[in-house]
């Protein structure tokens, strides 16, 4: 006797599950500007490659025979697919099943989403829309019982954030739960004017008496300048792109090694126009994004986070093919100075680097911590010295290039201190404990103040001590290690990435990854 009978009624059922939440749900969402959830899969997998787990999960009916009537799919699709080639795990919210809301979910799905992603060692991309499988008020009537509050399953999700690249895409208006998901991630992608991320939407809000839009409550502008997202783009085709760029600079686990590729830019390459790159007037200000570029593997620089914490830049490169982590100074921004912002940007993106075996390269220009009574307000020495300790908590290589200033405690943090760095200098580079611009008037106040000219007294000092304060004399004392020709930092970067490649260890960092 044949299985057709089964075969045939798992196909109906299949079928059913296609349909998503029915023409009329899948319509809005198209006619909202939104692709569905299994488009969104077709489109960013590779073609032919997604294998679903549990696609006709739901919520069945039956008629008095008990005969399937009609199969509601859960509103949570996920399962193996290959992305660039490389196997991931895939998980996604079905908004038109109950707007992604627990009372269509079977939430055994999105733990099993999250425990194939660690156990596999595979990275995790999630589709977020909705509450991501978290609450509705609807809830207490579908149950009989208002739920205690909890995230069951969360302890995985801590867990595969020191094991495995896990990607956010927010592809609506993502609250609750969701907007946790997408927080909890190495890197998060908005869409622009089509997506909203808030810990509660306009109509919760609105009973503090706060009438927002979407937009004006959690559109990406906010939510780009808070952090809380690493980009946001235009369409749903380059929230997919940048997902696949961000992974191809990570292994697929802690378990591996960032992968190398082929290189077709000469790693000796010479930028002529770098010599003079950095103004003699210490008051003029300079772009730094053309410099990472010129540095660089042509066209390899992949920024993150660069609408928060500006003063420092953040992103991954290639030097010779070899995947490094980035960061440089924005003299643009406080003039390079740390924000809080920008520490607890630093914090995150060095703990990045070591959970997945990044090299660090950082282009330093740093005048110290932010200052001022806003400064003190925001608690940056605070949030300066989390991120110390986590550049001292590394165990990747480092190589620091002093582009001009390094002043303070935050000029310090240009390496971590407890180990070798490869370090080297521009004859632009300028240190110290504060800047003589600042600390002249209180060091020699009595001078200036003796002085029958105080404008020529000040100038004569500055003269006398900007001499002292050449780069030179910390090489004779060999405060600092090497002045290069600027024009010779693309070599040496390459060289310190190759010989960084082979002293990187596998597995879990001491120090898990916190989002």
């Amino acid at each position: 006797m044949s299985w057709q009978p089964e075969l045939d009624e798992l196909k109906r059922r299949e079928a059913f599950a296609e349909e998503l939440g029915g023409p009329d749900r899948v319509k809005r969402q198209h006619d909202g500007g939104r692709l569905t959830i299994r488009e969104r899969i077709d489109m960013l997998a590779d073609k032919g490659s997604f294998r679903e787990l549990g696609k006709i999960a739901g919520m069945a009916e039956y008629d008095g025979r008990n005969d399937l009537e009609k199969l509601t799919p859960s509103n949570f699709v996920f399962g193996r697919a290959k992305v660039d080639g490389r196997r991931v795990i895939i998980g996604g919210d079905d908004f038109t099943v109950r707007g992604g809301s627990a009372d269509a979910t079977i939430k055994d799905k999105h733990l099993l989403c999250e425990r194939m992603a660690n156990e596999l060692r595979l990275p995790l991309l999630r589709l977020v829309e909705g509450s991501g499988g978290g609450g509705s008020v609807k809830t207490i009537e579908t149950t009989g019982r208002a739920n205690v509050p909890g995230t069951a399953g969360w302890e995985m999700v801590v867990s595969n954030m020191g094991t495995v690249p896990r990607v956010g895409l927010g592809l609506g208006s993502v609250a609750g739960l969701g907007a946790a998901h997408l927080a909890a991630t190495h890197y998060s992608v908005m869409l622009k004017d089509k997506s909203a991320v808030f810990v509660a939407g306009p109509p919760v809000v609105e009973r503090l008496g706060q009438k927002l839009t979407k937009n004006e409550l959690g559109g990406y502008k906010i939510q780009l300048r808070a952090g809380a997202v690493d980009h946001a783009v235009d369409t749903e085709a380059e929230a997919f792109e940048c997902a696949r760029r961000f992974l191809s600079y990570l292994p697929s686990s802690v378990y591996e090694l960032p992968p190398r590729t082929e290189c077709h830019d000469d790693p000796n390459r010479r930028t002529e126009w770098l010599i003079d790159a950095i103004p003699r007037d210490i008051r003029k200000v300079y772009k730094m994004r053309p410099i990472v570029e010129a540095l660089v593997d042509e066209g390899s620089f992949f920024e993150m986070g660069r609408q928060y914490g500006k003063s420092v830049i953040t992103g991954f490169a290639r030097l010779d093919g070899w995947p490094v982590a980035l960061m440089a100074s924005d003299p643009y921004s406080y003039g390079g100075g740390w924000t809080a912002d920008a520490c607890r940007k630093v914090a995150k993106f060095v703990d990045l680097a070591e959970t997945f075996h990044l090299p660090v390269v950082y282009l330093a220009d740093c005048p110290g911590f932010h200052i001022g009574k806003e400064a003190e307000e925001a608690g940056t020495i605070k949030e300066g010295v989390r991120a110390m300790h986590a550049m001292w908590q590394t165990t990747v290589p480092w190589c620091a290039v002093v582009i001009r200033n390094l002043f303070g405690v935050a000029g310090a943090a240009h390496r971590s201190g407890g180990r070798f760095c490869t370090r080297y200098a521009w004859p632009s580079g300028r240190w110290g404990s504060l800047p003589l611009e600042g600390g002249i008037e209180a060091a020699y106040r009595g001078d200036l103040d003796a002085a029958e000219d105080r404008d020529a007294k000040m100038a004569e000092i500055e003269d006398r001590l900007g001499k002292l304060r050449s780069p030179f004399r910390s090489a004779e004392t060999f405060l600092i290690e090497e002045i290069i020709d600027p024009r010779d930092t693309r070599a040496l970067l390459c060289e310190f990435a190759g010989e960084a490649a082979p002293l990187r260890e596998t597995g879990q960092s001491r120090h898990t990854m916190r989002p």
